[in-house]
């Protein structure tokens, strides 16, 4: 990593340009099977996003599949450890979208995930929030390279809107 790095930085003094992460990001995409949706519009009083300076403000995003599929569910009660990953993956892939769309479809525009905090709905004797959210972390991480590694919080709820089981919102440096 602190070879790439520096072979990053000497291109860019050689060059006079930044090097591209755009390549390793939808090759990274492609590598892990993923298809960014198009970003849906809120359904709210709110906005998807907001770009204040440098940073990227997205809103809570949804575990819905690409045929709209709503991943609902109590996990602890109706929905195992696996499948509320797989929901916290599925907001993941929505906060993508919600980027590429913010960003004009360039996702080469991101410097940094800067933080996430994920909600999941859980009952009161469930322990294991962060487990539930390691998946979305990873997700970032495995797409986005060392950029994706981020700050976090991971906090329970006794319910979500829609009976979701996962809800995702994220901050993100921006060029």
């Amino acid at each position: 990593m602190v070879f790439s790095k520096k072979l990053e930085t000497l291109v860019e003094k050689t060059l006079g340009k930044k090097v591209s992460n755009k390549k390793m990001i939808i090759d990274n995409l492609k590598k892990l099977n993923i298809n960014i949706p198009e970003a849906p519009d809120p359904v709210g009083a709110y906005v998807a996003y907001k770009i204040i300076g440098s940073l990227l403000y997205i809103s809570g995003q949804l575990p819905i599949d690409t045929d709209g599929k709503i991943m609902k569910g109590k996990i602890g009660k109706d929905l195992s450890i696996e499948s509320g990953q797989e929901a916290a993956k599925l907001c993941v892939i929505n906060i993508v979208a919600q980027v590429k769309k913010a960003m004009g479809g360039d996702l080469d525009r991101v410097k940094n995930c800067v933080k996430i905090t994920g909600f999941v709905n859980s009952t009161d004797d469930f322990k294991d929030q962060p487990k539930i959210i390691n998946a979305a972390s990873e997700m970032l991480t495995s797409i986005f390279g060392e950029s994706g590694k981020h700050t976090r919080a991971a906090v329970s709820s006794n319910s979500l809107p829609l009976g979701i089981a996962v809800e995702i919102d994220a901050i993100f440096e921006v060029n």
